[in-house]
């Protein structure tokens, strides 16, 4: 595949530099979410328009997902159930999202996630996501994960900050997953609308291949890295390094609020596809 004419004007060091990001972003990302606030940022800094940088974000970033989601599934974390609900409707939310984001645009969403980044800062911080795993079945279980897939999903392909902190509360919360597969299944339903989103950019030629490739090799294994520490070192783990995400997402959301300027109608938000 011949590199586009943006990647082919990055020297080999800035290259290796965003590899690193990706390494980074794919451990953080698997662990507790908000792997884009390190590889959209560095994407950005290396010269390329936003679009191009969300679009070359989900490009790698989908492949962190599915090594976090293979080493989750051999530690046998991952509930095959669950899943074959929460993929096909992320994915049809996320691409339902995506396309409101086209036609609408999202700043009426900011301070709204602001509070709820909040929100769930505090209940992971406070320990109140602790939830004790069920051995019995949860009343409406799969009617609640099929809703709750289909609106993150939607919410993902819509604005997008905090997805994944959000999916790990989310199951906590409505099916009593502790964090550890809670995190687990969260990377099927992340993937989903990743997914989705790759497919959107893909589509309107935003995904820079001759960046994402490489970043998608750190990304494999920042992913398999980040499920692997999560595994051996479990909730306290999750909960700490979700902690700091959710700050560092709630300075972001916090600081966009203040200062971004409506995107155009059309415009997919800056905002979107921060995990």
């Amino acid at each position: 595949m011949p590199l586009d004419t943006m990647t082919q004007g990055l020297s080999a060091g800035h290259v290796a530099l965003l590899c690193v990001a990706a390494l980074c972003g794919g451990t953080v990302d698997a662990i507790a979410g908000g792997g884009g606030l390190i590889t959209v940022p560095a994407l950005l800094a290396a010269g390329l328009s936003p679009h191009q940088a969300l679009g070359t974000n989900k490009g790698q970033s989908s492949f962190g997902s599915f090594a976090a989601i293979l080493r989750y599934r051999h530690a046998g974390l991952v509930d095959g159930r669950l899943a074959r609900i929460a993929f096909p409707l992320g994915f049809v939310g996320s691409a339902l999202g995506t396309s409101l984001a086209l036609r609408l645009a999202p700043g009426v969403l900011r301070p709204i996630v602001l509070a709820l980044l909040l929100i769930v800062g505090f209940l992971f911080a406070s320990g109140r996501l602790q939830p004790r795993e069920r051995t019995g079945p949860v009343p409406k279980r799969d009617l609640l994960v099929a809703g709750f897939a289909l609106a993150i999903g939607a919410y993902d392909g819509f604005f997008g900050p905090g997805t994944g902190t959000f999916i790990i509360a989310g199951y906590a919360a409505l099916v009593h997953l502790p964090l550890t597969r809670a995190t687990a299944n969260a990377k099927v339903l992340n993937f989903a609308s990743n997914v989705a989103a790759l497919v959107f950019f893909a589509r309107g030629g935003m995904i820079l291949w001759g960046l994402a490739i490489p970043m998608a090799a750190a990304q494999l294994l920042g992913g398999f890295l980040g499920a692997h520490l999560a595994i051996r070192r479990g909730d306290r783990l999750i909960r700490g390094v979700a902690v700091a995400v959710v700050l560092a997402l709630v300075i972001w959301v916090a600081l966009d609020v203040r200062g971004h300027e409506a995107p155009r109608p059309g415009a997919h938000s800056m905002m979107g596809g921060h995990r």
